[in-house]
Parts: structure tokens; C-alpha cells; sequence
């Protein structure tokens, strides 16, 4: 397929392109249809929500506020009220509002006044819950509130619907995190062209996958948080996946490879682990399912659906564009060495080699130091508390934050999330004598009732992200109710908020136990061994105790959030465990593919583990590193969303992807496999033939003939020291260019070798001693024997590479 896609280039091309404009054009015919479909059954807050629409069907859903306040005199002038009060009656309407209690109707509205006569608020409540309201009646219901301002008169809109039409600019932060990631790539490759081409494939990828999502939002429930989690992931995985074929490709091509069979063999080699990483990630956010949060099966659908689309662009369009390309892949500087010096030796040197040694010398210390780091930082999550963050954590310039303040310096903070206990039976006189006397409730309200039902409000004297507040809740289901012996239910949305945290704790384990135990028996096939995959499971669940650790202390503990500028400290979003632990375990699965695959191709070929671990993680410890640093600023960028939501998730993924890819996969995993040694590939000879066969990384051997090509021959030499004396027991190996080891002798005394070699060809000749760097030379063995000496070199390191 990569072949074809190669020598059919602009073909490819065009139908991409097709492909994009004619689904973007499709979805932006059809507009979206999001919704947020949130249920909850079988809770409190749900049977408090359906009781209220059984009696008061008009005024079921949501309440928001208009909150006013004037610099001069009192809310109760004649001016104000001529300005707020028809804009008011305005919008009881307007389509989508249910009821709007006025301070101005009636004694009952002395209480919405403050105090000091500066602030009043007005209730409205909808016919629907905020997240099934049009944005087009919310827009209408704010634009008529704000055209009563005037000079000396502030009019702001707080609540959960009005909160729905104050998102940020659309595209901002994947802007940001795209030019951060340019930045990056431009620094790894040293090319214009190579820089675009993971850009590339993830704006297909992305791109077909949010129009697509959106055109699928007709068909079925679809959250309008997945087109920001669908580019969020979309992105990280699109320039990652891209950045490691293109990788593989450019170093083909240093080798002396022809640019096409290079493009080939990158895809038949890591564009193998990219599908099998692409469906580690869909696996694992898949694994949201088992949680019967049907709020999440949009989010599935549409992160999982921008994954596999952008697998698909880099397995069939990046070929084609490497096709476009050629030789130009490589920096200017690279192709003139090229020309000049001829292919690069197959070696792996420098900073990625030398820590691959240090690994290998001391893993003992590394490990322990490893898993010092992420304990430290893991401790903060033993106080994790999930709940919902409120409108104090808005962007300070958006109406649902001013409201929200005014609301609290005129009535106190519990007033921006009063709770609705709602009452089908049972002596509601004593109830309301209980409600009022319970600590930590500041006023209590009660509607007049209706078929059999009433409603009682009772504003907090804490915020509605409080612990407080929670605990509140809890006193009043636990105590106040069943004291009263009323048949009640306490709702709002600070309760639906309170009840969405605990169905997904106990729900939690279920889902984690899932995701690993699908992640095992992945790597388990994979890899034909129980170690490796049990070390992975290990390890994913250090980085998410560590990530969600750094979690708790900036977002809960409130540690450097000013710099964020996102508010005070509160709880962890109730659902974003889910996701970023759906993200977390397949991204980290993804660097777990790359570098033990790699690990493995070489274990196949020497059966040396220590050699293999050496070699696997010199090899893919850079471009590891390169795509989680490119991870890093993209999910960073989405601070800049002004979501606190989407912040979260940001901070969250970052610190996980950074954690993951530089303590676990480059010091943590390596000295860990160094430890267990050859167990790491241990598997029961019963399950071996009962495990189907999956080639991730296939070993890129060349064609060898099936009859020698001409005689037998030897390789012969002497093994010398840096000052040229000779190297005793130095270990010699003969590989051929595909990793067979052919012959393997130790050097003699005098420092000579000798080995046998097959047939007339090109050969890879390994040289290790203890002391000195390893050596690895491409040898080229005619019609009779070649004496090659090999001159070993004090503190270089020269991990074997292979083609």
C-alpha cells in the first residue's frame, strides 16, 4: 500500500483533498446539532428533576440570573426600574423561558434586593435544563438584559445556560499549539519541508474528523465538548504519528536508501506500530463505554473517529507527500554530507546513546530515583476530590463571572448555587422548620405548591464548589429530610453536579480495570510475553497517580494558578478522570509500542536483553521525546481556551504525556528491563501456541537468496585499544543487513578474530568489550577473505543500529 501510495501521489493527494472539502462543505451546509444528553438515573438529583416536571412542567428546567447593580442611589429608583423592568417582561417572552421572578413584583421581592439597595437579581428559569436549550434563545434572553445598561447601571447574566454562549474564540488554541509544535519539528528535523508534513497530516486528520463529527451529530447524541477533546487528541496523535515514520524515513534515507524504498520500509516498519498504537487508543477510550455515562458515548465517537482518520493520513497521504519530496526530507546540510561523505554508518551516538549506557550500568539507582519523583508527586492525589468547578473560575472579562461576583458581595457566595429540595409528601411545615435551622443554609424559600408538590429553596452559605456545600447536601439526605419524615429529593445543579461526581467514582475502578486489562492482553499478542505488558500496566498507573497528583495541586491545592489566570482553587471536574485517563493510558500505550517493539525487532535477532534494551531505547529515546515535547505545547495551548474544562484537561494531559514519556518510557522502563532480564520476554510455551500471531514492528530484513551467492569466506582481524594494544575477549558477532546473526567468536589474546561468513555480500560486524564503547561496521566481503582490524574507543558510545 505504501508503494502505491508513493508512485500514485498526486492520485492520493487529490482524493484527500476532495475528501476534505467535500465533507467540510457537507458540514458546513448541514450546521451542527449537538447535544448534551446528561442523565443520571436512579439518583437524587434526578428524581428531585423529575418531580419538578411533573408539577411545574413550564419552570422544570434551569435557573439563571439577570443581576443588576448601580454606582449611585438604589436598584429601587424610578430610573432603574423604567430601564430593567421592561427589559425584564421582555424576556419572559421569549421562547425557551419558563417564569421570571422580579424584585420589583410584589413584597415577595424585597429579598432579591441587597442590603444596601446596590445589587438585585432577577430569576429566570427555562422551560428546558441549560444543556438542551438552543444557544440561539440564550443568545436573545442576554442581548435584551444587556441592552438595559446604561451609565452607572452594571447588568451582567450568570448561570449554566448563559454560560453556554461565553466559549472562547473557536480555533485559538489549536492555532497556538500548532505553531508550538512547527517550532519543535523545525528544531528535530533542521527542515522547512519535514516540518510540514506532520502539520500536514494532522490538519487532514483533524480536520476530517470534526466535520465529519459534526455531520454525525444529526444522527445521534453528540456533547458539544467533543469537537474540543476530538482536536485536542487529534492533534497530539496526528503530528506524533507522522513524526515517527517520517523519522524512520529520513534515516533510511541518510543510509544510503533510495528515497522510495526508504518511504516503504518506514511504513511497512513504523507505519505497523502507528496502526497498532491508533488502536490502542481507540481501545482505550472505548473503554469509556463501561462507565454508562451516555454523556461520554458522543465523546467516543467523535475523539475515537478523528483517531483512526488520522492514522489513515499518515499511512496513506504521508507516503505520498515523502513521494512529492524526495531527497528535499532532509535539511540542505544533510543532503550536501550525503553527496560529499556518502550514507551515514548505522550507528546511534550522542546524548540518546550515552544515557542508554547509563541505564544499562545503573539501573538499580536510576529506577529507585525514578520512582522517588513520581511517588512525590503522586502524594497530592490522596486528597483528589471530583465535583464541579462553578463560575468563579470563568475568565474574570466574561458576564457569567461578573454576575457571579456581584451575586456574591451582594448575597453571599452560596446564592450563585442554591439547591431545590422538592417535596411529594410528608409534613413540609417541619421540613422548612428543619431546612432553616440546619447549620450552613443561610435563607430557605418555599414556592407554593402544585399537584401534590412543592419546592423549597435553600441557598448555602458556601459556593457551590465548596466541600461545604457538599457536605450540606449530604446532611440534608442523610438527616434533615428523613427527620422531617417528608418524601423529598434534593436537586439543582450544584446537587446534579455532587451526584455526576459520585456515580463516576464508584464507577472508576471498573473502567480502569478495563482499559488495562484490554492495554495487557494487546501487548500480551504483541509481544509474545507476560512481562512486558504487566510492566506496562504498572507503569501506566504510576503516571496517572503522578499526573492527576500535579493535577490536584495546581487546580485543587490552587499551586501556581494564578499564572493561568483561571480563578480560584475548587474540586477536579467530575468527568475528567475519564477522559484524561481514556487519553493517558492510549498515548502512554503508544510510546510503550515504539519502544519496546524496537527492543523486541532486536531481542528476536541476538537474544541479548541487555543488548536489546540498550539498542531499543538509544534508538527511539529522541523521537520519543521530540513527540511528547510536541504533545506538551499542544495540550498546554488549550490553558488558552478560557475553559477551565478544557484547562484542566490540558494541564492534566501535559503533565501526564511529560511525566510518561521522560521519567517512565526513557529511565524508568529501560532499567526496570535491565533488572528483569531475560524474563522480560518470558512466555508459557502453552499460551505461545494459543496466542494468534501480530507483527507490529516487523524486522527490515532484505531478500536473502535462497543459495549462497558464490563461496564461503572468513572476516579476520585484530581487536586493538585505543593506544593499539589488543583487546582479549572482546565479542565479535556477523549479522547480516536484515539482524540474522550469522557467527560469533570471542579475540584472542593477541586481540585476533576470526568469522565465517556465508556467501559473498554486505555484512554488519558488531564489536563489544568490556570498558570500551561498542562498534558497529558495515562490511563488504568479495570472492575472498577480508581482514578488517577494529579499533575500539575509550568512553564512546556507538549503540548498534540496524536497516
Amino acid at each position: 500500500m505504501a508503494r502505491w501510495c508513493y508512485r500514485h501521489r498526486l492520485v492520493v493527494l487529490l482524493l484527500w483533498v476532495g475528501a476534505l472539502l467535500g465533507v467540510g462543505f457537507s458540514a458546513s451546509a448541514a450546521g451542527t446539532n449537538y447535544a448534551n444528553v446528561f442523565s443520571l438515573p436512579d439518583t437524587d438529583s434526578k428524581s428531585a428533576y423529575d418531580l419538578m416536571q411533573k408539577a411545574f412542567p413550564a419552570t422544570s428546567g434551569d435557573t439563571d440570573t439577570v443581576v443588576w447593580r448601580v454606582t449611585d442611589g438604589s436598584v429601587k429608583d424610578p430610573a432603574v426600574r423604567d430601564r430593567v423592568g421592561p427589559a425584564l417582561d421582555t424576556i419572559a417572552k421569549l421562547p425557551g423561558v419558563g417564569a421570571v421572578t422580579s424584585p420589583y413584583a410584589g413584597p415577595q421581592g424585597a429579598a432579591q434586593i441587597s442590603g444596601d439597595g446596590t445589587v438585585a437579581y432577577a430569576q429566570l428559569t427555562f422551560t428546558k435544563r441549560a444543556n438542551e436549550i438552543p444557544k440561539e434563545q440564550i443568545q436573545q434572553v442576554l442581548d435584551t438584559a444587556k441592552d438595559a445598561e446604561r451609565d452607572g447601571l452594571q447588568v451582567e447574566l450568570g448561570g449554566q445556560a448563559v454560560q453556554r454562549v461565553q466559549e472562547p474564540p473557536q480555533g485559538l488554541s489549536e492555532m497556538v499549539g500548532i505553531i508550538a509544535a512547527a517550532v519543535v519539528l523545525f528544531l528535530a528535523f533542521g527542515s522547512f519541508f519535514a516540518m510540514t508534513l506532520p502539520i500536514a497530516i494532522a490538519v487532514f486528520g483533524v480536520g476530517m474528523g470534526l466535520f465529519s463529527t459534526q455531520l454525525l451529530s444529526h444522527t445521534t447524541d453528540i456533547p458539544d465538548i467533543a469537537p474540543l477533546l476530538a482536536s485536542l487528541i487529534g492533534l497530539g496523535v496526528g503530528i506524533d504519528y507522522a513524526l515517527f515514520i517520517v523519522t524512520r524515513h529520513r534515516r533510511g534515507i541518510l543510509r544510503g536508501l533510495d528515497p522510495e524504498e526508504s518511504a516503504v520500509t518506514a511504513l511497512n516498519t513504523s507505519g505497523r506500530a502507528v496502526l497498532f498504537a491508533g488502536g490502542t487508543v481507540c481501545i482505550a477510550l472505548a473503554g469509556m463505554l463501561v462507565t454508562r455515562l451516555h454523556f461520554l458515548d458522543g465523546v467516543v465517537i467523535g475523539t475515537s473517529l478523528t483517531v483512526v482518520l488520522s492514522v489513515l493520513a499518515a499511512t496513506t497521504l504521508l507516503p505520498a507527500l515523502l513521494g512529492f519530496l524526495g531527497p528535499r526530507v532532509l535539511s540542505r546540510r544533510q543532503r550536501r554530507r550525503l553527496a560529499a561523505e556518502g550514507p551515514e554508518p548505522e550507528r546511534a551516538s550522542g546524548l540518546a546513546a550515552r544515557w542508554s549506557a547509563n541505564v544499562e550500568k545503573r539501573p538499580r539507582r536510576i529506577a529507585a530515583l525514578a520512582l522517588v519523583v513520581m511517588a512525590v508527586l503522586a502524594v497530592p492525589v490522596l486528597s483528589l476530590r471530583l465535583g464541579a468547578t462553578d463560575q468563579g473560575n470563568d475568565d474574570a472579562s466574561t458576564t457569567t463571572r461578573k454576575a457571579y461576583d456581584l451575586l456574591a458581595e451582594g448575597f453571599g457566595p452560596g446564592f450563585n448555587g442554591p439547591l431545590q429540595v422538592v417535596s411529594a409528601g410528608g409534613d413540609t411545615a417541619r421540613l422548612v422548620q428543619g431546612l432553616k435551622s440546619t447549620p450552613g443554609v443561610a435563607r430557605v424559600a418555599q414556592l407554593p405548591p402544585a399537584r401534590g408538590v412543592t419546592v423549597i429553596q435553600v441557598v448555602p452559605t458556601t459556593s457551590p464548589q465548596s466541600k461545604e456545600t457538599d457536605d450540606l447536601i449530604d446532611t440534608l439526605r442523610d438527616r434533615v429530610i428523613p427527620k422531617a419524615g417528608a418524601q423529598a429529593h434534593v436537586g439543582g445543579v450544584t446537587a446534579v453536579s455532587k451526584d455526576f461526581a459520585s456515580v463516576t467514582g464508584d464507577r472508576l475502578p471498573l473502567f480502569v480495570a478495563t482499559i488495562i486489562g484490554l492495554g495487557f492482553l494487546l501487548l500480551l499478542v504483541a509481544f509474545r510475553s507476560l512481562v512486558v505488558p504487566l510492566t506496562a500496566a504498572v507503569m501506566n498507573l504510576i503516571a496517572a497517580a503522578a499526573s492527576f497528583g500535579v493535577l490536584v495541586a495546581v487546580f485543587q491545592w490552587g499551586w501556581g494558578l494564578d499564572l493561568l489566570g483561571l480563578g480560584k482553587e475548587g474540586p477536579i471536574n467530575a468527568f475528567l478522570p475519564v477522559i484524561m485517563l481514556s487519553l493517558l493510558f492510549g498515548l502512554s500505550m503508544d510510546y510503550q509500542v515504539f519502544l519496546v517493539s524496537r527492543m523486541h525487532e532486536e531481542w528476536v535477532h541476538t537474544r541479548d536483553n541487555a543488548r536489546a534494551v540498550r539498542v531499543g531505547l538509544a534508538e527511539t529515546s529522541r523521537v520519543i521525546n521530540s513527540a511528547a515535547l510536541i504533545m506538551v505545547c499542544v495540550f498546554l495551548a488549550f490553558v488558552l481556551s478560557g475553559d477551565s474544562g478544557a484547562a484542566m484537561a490540558g494541564v492534566g494531559l501535559a503533565a501526564a504525556v511529560a511525566l510518561d514519556a521522560f521519567i517512565l518510557r526513557t529511565a524508568l522502563v529501560p532499567a526496570a528491563m535491565h533488572l528483569l532480564g531475560a524474563a522480560n520476554w518470558w512466555l508459557p510455551g502453552w499460551l505461545e501456541k494459543r496466542l494468534p500471531h501480530l507483527a507490529v514492528e516487523p524486522a527490515e530484513e532484505t531478500p536473502e537468496p535462497a543459495e549462497p551467492a558464490g563461496p564461503a569466506s572468513v572476516v579476520h582481524g585484530l581487536v586493538r585499544a585505543p593506544g593499539g594494544d589488543p583487546v582479549e575477549g572482546a565479542s565479535v558477532t556477523l549479522t547480516s543487513e536484515g539482524g540474522r546473526r550469522l557467527d560469533q567468536v570471542s579475540s584472542l589474546a593477541d586481540g585476533s578474530y576470526i568469522v565465517s561468513v556465508p556467501a559473498p555480500g554486505a555484512y554488519l560486524l558488531a564489536v563489544t568489550a568490556p570498558s570500551y564503547g561498542p562498534k558497529a561496521h558495515r562490511v563488504t566481503v568479495g570472492q575472498g577473505p577480508l581482514v578488517y582490524d577494529v579499533e575500539l574507543a575509550d568512553g564512546e558510545v556507538d549503540a548498534v543500529n540496524r536497516k
